[in-house]
């Protein structure tokens, strides 16, 4: 048994902590929001998981010292562009705590990788990722999932394993941190696409086509920015394209199919009612492919949807009719 921080009171935060907990593991959650604490706390439920029970074991606070007073490990698990201004609020209450970034995003304003953001705030603690194919939906309700740890160092690593692994939760370790965390990051485009498709009411052809050639340029501008190719062919970039661009629990998916009905940004936002980390990944990646100067064309033409007013159709037909080339 551990003492857990989570720092999130959102779907993921809170499907993590009922996870751990039910292992017999000790759970502060940090939520900014009374209303979120106060739920979890009395009527044991998260708003975001109708369908799940918070165990005992879980309590949530307003309050970071309190969250974090002697745990273990914090699982840092908030929206990306809060992700440096909620680290320097936590930063004066912990010690040596080692920190697994869980949310799936960039930070917009510098085009860094959350794991550069946190390694910035906190030169002295040791820094890992938690990425790969798992809905909070799913994880809240015990469904059977499997994980990757991005971690250097072999005994963090080691713990998270620890920590997570159950007849439920299968985890496995990867040393290309990068990788691992790109493959979260970049396959929420992908994924918004493929609900643009399902907007259009598209085909199987179609979505099949926009997959496989979405793979390989998340893999492509990947590699660029440090990840290892290998990597994201597995649970952090196949395996979690997959299941976010199939399933209707996904945000990032329901967004693009707002948008390929027509919604507007601010429409598609108040609708889907969660953070939607698509949209700002789009930006990041278009910026840093120019940058780079990787071929992305599906990134450059959903960009150029959400940016410039392209209509979708137009998208697509632009996409169909690019100069024909080898595989």
């Amino acid at each position: 048994m551990r003492k857990v921080a989570i720092i999130g009171s959102g779907s993921w935060g809170s499907a993590l902590g009922i996870y751990l907990a039910s292992l017999g593991n000790k759970v502060n959650i940090w939520s900014f929001a009374e209303d979120e604490r106060d739920l979890i706390n009395n009527e044991r439920k998260c708003k975001f998981l109708p369908k799940a029970t918070i165990p005992e074991g879980v309590y949530c606070s307003n309050d970071m010292e309190e969250v974090l007073d002697g745990t273990e490990i914090i699982l840092h698990v908030t929206p990306s562009k809060f992700t440096r201004n909620i680290v320097k609020q936590y930063k004066p209450f912990i010690k040596n705590q080692p920190v697994i970034i869980c949310s799936k995003g960039f930070e917009a304003s510098s085009l860094k990788t959350l794991d550069d953001v946190v390694k910035e705030e906190l030169p002295n603690n040791k820094v890992g990722v938690l990425s790969g194919p798992s809905h909070a939906e799913e994880v809240s309700l015990y469904v059977p999932t499997a994980l990757v740890v991005g971690a250097e160092d072999d005994d963090l690593a080691s713990m998270v394993v620890d920590l997570f692994k159950s007849p439920t939760m299968r985890m496995y370790t990867s040393k290309d941190v990068k990788g691992v965390e790109l493959g979260g990051a970049l396959k929420n485009i992908i994924a918004f696409c493929a609900g643009v498709t399902a907007g259009l009411e598209l085909g199987d052809n179609t979505f099949a086509a926009l997959l496989t050639r979405g793979l390989v340029e998340i893999s492509r501008l990947g590699v660029a920015l440090g990840g290892n190719k290998e990597t994201f062919y597995g649970l952090t970039g196949l395996g979690d394209l997959i299941v976010t661009c199939n399933s209707l629990h996904s945000r990032n998916r329901k967004a693009g199919m707002l948008i390929g009905q027509g919604k507007s940004i601010e429409e598609t936002r108040k609708e889907v009612g969660m953070t939607i980390e698509s949209i700002d990944n789009i930006e990041v990646a278009y910026q840093l492919a120019k940058i780079h100067n990787i071929e992305v064309p599906i990134i450059n033409a959903v960009y150029d949807v959400l940016f410039n007013g392209l209509d979708p159709r137009k998208a697509l037909t632009m996409l169909m009719t690019r100069e024909l080339k080898e595989e």
